[in-house]
């Protein structure tokens, strides 16, 4: 199953972005395989407003089962969450640890 991590960096070792809409990363990391890929997301730290939507919008649209965050804003839980996407807000580590809590399921 597919998971993304807001990251401040496109790799395992990359810590975690507590936000959502304006992370600069996203990780997604397929928790079977360990296969993953750094997504940019210099359009949502940029954008004047509605960054949680549109990066709410390319994170559904990219097929994942969960997000895991610091925080995800109340427009961006309305596109993840009627995507049917789970979210699960964590504060600290790194990527690789996140998806570690996750198969644990810590979170």
């Amino acid at each position: 199953m597919k998971v993304a991590v807001t990251a401040q960096g496109g790799e395992l070792t990359s810590e975690l972005d507590p936000r959502f809409g304006r992370a600069a990363w996203f990780v997604i990391i397929d928790t079977e395989t360990g296969e993953h890929e750094g997504v940019d997301n210099s359009a949502g730290v940029n954008a004047s407003s509605g960054a949680g939507i549109a990066t709410g919008q390319k994170i559904a649209d990219s097929g994942v089962y969960a997000v895991i965050t610091g925080h995800c804003g109340p427009n961006a839980e309305r596109v993840l969450t009627s995507a049917g996407i789970r979210i699960m807000e964590k504060v600290g580590g790194t990527v690789e640890q996140a998806v570690e809590w996750f198969k644990e399921q810590e979170l």
